[in-house]
């Protein structure tokens, strides 16, 4: 009788079940796991933002309209000593640069100087985000490679685009929820959404000149991601009866920021609002899906303030970056935002009660100024229903002759493109 032979398990086979094990058991920090959004126990939400660094090649890198005793000595380093002082005093959970993070023309090497603007922000171990403005991809990086930089980089929540996605126009289109206080009734739920877009950098419609803006691919995904996260808002458990509040970022801002003058806004205006020649309608878009509260934007450096029009703010961050245009005399700047929770009738943490901000000036004592409440629950609840089918046939009356010409401007490529997307519904 032949002795029964036993398997045998090669080296490689023998290798590749460890491997296997083992990434079953290595710790999640190792791994590179994106960190998780979620309100402070005391209910609070804090985010910084960083508009318009300009970061080029550090120490060599000379600052603008500064007084001229403080060129020998100016810098990006000024910045990035910027980025540290205000993650010492505030700090933040959560930081957001709104684009124009490097000017292209002067960084020699695109992933040194992202990674070098960036570094403030990775080195506190906070989660952070970016977008890109109209002068990051003029470097050594095209649009999609800074944007894929900025994704690889550590404690980033930045997204390329969205994985669900199968077109949409630009890079670094994405949203992040923020939960609950862990172990509250709203553990489980975002209780405040964070929207992020590209808004371009140039047209590209050769009739169109001046400025990118927010294309139709990417509202029509905002409106389904608006419209999926309502929907889990409203469901049990804690079902709510409205949606969560939503916040937008992106870099240039929108026709409507020139809606307002020094008589209903907060902060100051010192030059002309440079948003696109044409309006894209996504002011109308934000307005109709019903959760948008505010939105904040950078691109004109001398413009810091927020205005309400139909039920949104319209924020700018004023310039923070040394290299710049500014004005001398007139620090530089950083914009913060904090989400506080209401205590539920048991004594927990709910939902969102308020959205306040404030601003930071780069001067001896990081002086605050400008607070002011952005949105409460108090009044939105009383004024929600009544007034939200109101503003949206108010401002489709405003928007809908250049809401026209702006589709009739745009390629016929383009339009047959939104009609297919729109037609398959549920395919994005």
């Amino acid at each position: 009788m032949a002795k029964k032979s036993t398997p045998s398990i090669s080296l490689s086979h023998f290798l590749g079940v460890v491997v296997f094990s083992l990434c079953f058991f290595v710790p999640k920090s190792v791994l590179g796991e994106k960190k998780e959004l979620r309100f402070r126990k005391n209910g609070e939400f804090k985010i910084l933002q960083v508009a318009d660094m300009h970061f080029a090649d550090g120490k060599t890198t000379s600052c603008l309209d500064v007084f001229p005793n403080q060129m020998p000595t100016c810098s990006d380093l000024n910045t990035s000593a910027f980025v540290e002082r205000m993650i010492q005093a505030e700090k933040p959970d959560f930081i957001v640069f709104t684009g124009d993070n490097i000017f292209g023309f002067d960084a020699t090497d695109a992933a040194k100087s992202l990674s070098a603007a960036f570094q403030p922000a990775i080195a506190s171990n906070i989660p952070w985000a970016a977008i890109l403005g109209n002068h990051d991809q003029e470097s050594t990086l095209s649009r999609e490679g800074v944007m894929k930089h900025i994704a690889g980089l550590k404690n980033t929540l930045s997204q390329v685009n969205p994985a669900e996605v199968h077109i949409i126009d630009g890079f670094g289109n994405y949203n992040l929820e923020i939960g609950g206080v862990k172990g509250s009734r709203f553990e489980n739920k975002s209780a405040l959404n964070l929207y992020f877009l590209d808004s371009g950098d140039y047209s590209t419609v050769p009739a169109i000149t001046g400025y990118g803006w927010i294309k139709p691919s990417q509202q029509l995904w905002f409106q389904r991601t608006s419209a999926k996260l309502r929907r889990a808002y409203t469901r049990q458990p804690e079902a709510q009866k409205g949606p969560a509040p939503g916040l937008v970022y992106f870099h240039i801002p929108l026709p409507e920021f020139a809606s307002f003058d020094s008589s209903n806004f907060t902060g100051v205006r010192q030059e002309g609002i440079s948003s696109a020649s044409v309006n894209s309608g996504f002011f109308t878009t934000m307005v109709e899906a019903g959760d948008v509260k505010a939105v904040f934007t950078g691109h004109d450096h001398l413009n810091d303030f927020c205005g309400a029009l139909t039920g949104i703010q319209l924020c700018y961050a004023g310039g923070f970056g040394y290299h710049a245009y500014g004005k001398a005399g007139w620090s530089r700047r950083a914009r913060v935002v904090l989400a506080s929770l209401e205590k539920t009738e048991q004594g927990s943490w709910g939902a969102v009660k308020s959205i306040k901000t404030w601003k930071r000036l780069d001067d001896e004592h990081l002086t605050t100024v400008d607070g002011q409440v952005l949105w409460s629950k108090s009044h939105a609840d009383v004024s929600y229903l009544s007034n939200n089918v109101h503003k949206t046939l108010e401002m489709r009356a405003v928007l809908e002759p250049v809401e026209r010409n702006r589709l009739a401007a745009l390629s016929n490529e383009h339009m047959r493109w939104l009609n297919t997307e729109e037609a398959r519904s549920g395919d994005l």
